[in-house]
């Protein structure tokens, strides 16, 4: 009776080991300096003001993920859970628009164009700069999606205001970082966050400026080494920056 019985079962769990899985399996992905360029191109160029010269460099940070049409089974889902660099998500909240590879990607340039142009408005609204007079242009190539702005708006000020006292707003760091940010100045929660701090720690980073609502999240296998700063908005990151060089207090997870 046991053997009858272990029969089908093994056969269901053989037919279930080779059913595509609706989840996408992801890694930690390239980083990309905004203060210098990206596949041979500036990432920030400005136009109408004088800009710096800045040391350190504000890391982009991205994750990686099986393609939307990609097919994922069992044992990858399996492997993602155990492994301490990859994670496994549903499909859904790595590709929550469109069906096909080119529908996805339209989606998230139109998403990157969106908070390129909201991360303008942060940065020259926080300096206090009318934008008919600078003129700023943002390029990070095939990088898409909204989780960049934080991090442009900040590449923006550093090299156009620096620390606001004649220094560098990093420090001479390499600071990295992930957040959406309004035109307001407002910064906002991102997916994959432990999977970016990996990314910032293989790097070279030190510093990481996380959303503060996504502080629990970041903390989980944290890179030894790299620090976690909590940050509401574009103000509250410069703040942070500006305090963690002169050896203040700095908020933390």
């Amino acid at each position: 009776m046991l053997a009858m019985c272990a029969a089908p079962v093994a056969a269901l769990l053989a037919a279930a080991s080779l059913a595509p899985l609706p989840f996408s399996v992801t890694h930690p992905g390239l980083t990309a300096d905004v203060l210098g360029e990206h596949d041979g191109e500036p990432v920030i160029t400005i136009s109408g003001a004088p800009v710096r010269d800045p040391s350190g460099e504000l890391l982009v940070t991205t994750i990686t993920a099986t393609s939307p049409d990609a097919t994922v089974r069992l044992a990858d889902v399996i492997g993602g859970f155990v492994s301490a660099d990859e994670a496994v998500m549903p499909r859904e909240a790595v590709y929550p628009v469109g069906d096909s590879t080119e529908e996805i990607r339209e989606h998230n340039n139109a998403q990157m164009r969106e908070s390129q142009d909201a991360a303008v408005a942060a940065a020259l609204s926080y300096l206090g700069l009318d934008a008919d007079d600078v003129t700023v242009e943002l390029d990070l190539g095939e990088v898409g999606g909204p989780s960049a702005g934080l991090l442009l708006s900040l590449g923006i000020v550093e090299l156009l205001a620096g620390d606001g006292a004649g220094g560098d707003l990093t420090g001479g760091r390499i600071v990295a970082g992930s957040g959406t940010i309004d035109a307001d100045g407002t910064v906002g929660a991102v997916g994959g966050v432990p999977l970016k701090t990996q990314g910032a720690g293989r790097d070279g980073a030190t510093v990481f400026l996380v959303p503060r609502d996504e502080c629990a999240d970041a903390s989980a296998n944290l890179p030894e080494g790299l620090r976690l700063i909590p940050v509401a908005t574009l103000r509250d990151a410069v703040a942070s920056l500006r305090a963690l060089d002169a050896g203040e207090s700095v908020p933390s997870c």
